[in-house]
C-alpha cells in the first residue's frame, strides 16, 4: 500500500479531513502531520516536518494544504529534494508531475472546490514524470 503524506494549517483542515476520506476509500495509506483542527495555527509548523520527511525520501508524495496554498508551498521549498507545485486546476497537477517530477502537492483551501482539489489529488497521484527532456531541466533545479 502507498502512504501518502498529508498536513495543512487550520485554512485546509476542512479540506484535508474530506480529501484524507477518499483516499482512504480509495485504499491509500496516509501520515497526517496536522493540524488536528481548525483552530489557528502557523502554517510551517506541519510543512517543515512533512516536506523534511519528503526530502529524506520517507514517502513518495505528499499534499500540503493552506489558505492560498502559498505559505505551505514556500516552505516545503526551502528543501533541497522538495519539488513542490501549487496547483489550482487538474491540468497544473499533470504537468508538475510530467515535466517537473513533483513529489508535493499544495493547494489552495480558500480559492478550490473540494471537488476539484479531490480531482487535482487523483491526478497527482496518478500522473508519471515523462523524463527524457526534462530530467535534465529537474536536475538543474
Amino acid at each position: 500500500m502507498k502512504i501518502i503524506a498529508i498536513a495543512s494549517d487550520h485554512a485546509g483542515f476542512e479540506m484535508k479531513t474530506f480529501i484524507k476520506s477518499a483516499l482512504e476509500e480509495k485504499g491509500f495509506g496516509l501520515k497526517d502531520y496536522g493540524t488536528f483542527s481548525a483552530d489557528s495555527m502557523d502554517y510551517p509548523d506541519v510543512a517543515h516536518p512533512i516536506a523534511s520527511d519528503i526530502n529524506n525520501g520517507k514517502y513518495p508524495f505528499g499534499i500540503i494544504i493552506c489558505g492560498s496554498g502559498n505559505g505551505v508551498n514556500m516552505v516545503a521549498n526551502k528543501y533541497a529534494k522538495v519539488r513542490s507545485a501549487l496547483c489550482w486546476l487538474p491540468a497544473l497537477a499533470a504537468l508538475a508531475r510530467q515535466h517537473n517530477d513533483a513529489n508535493m502537492l499544495a493547494l489552495p483551501a480558500r480559492f478550490i472546490s473540494h471537488e476539484t482539489a479531490l480531482e487535482i489529488v487523483d491526478v497527482f497521484l496518478h500522473t508519471d514524470f515523462e523524463g527524457g527532456r526534462h530530467c535534465r531541466r529537474v536536475d538543474k533545479i
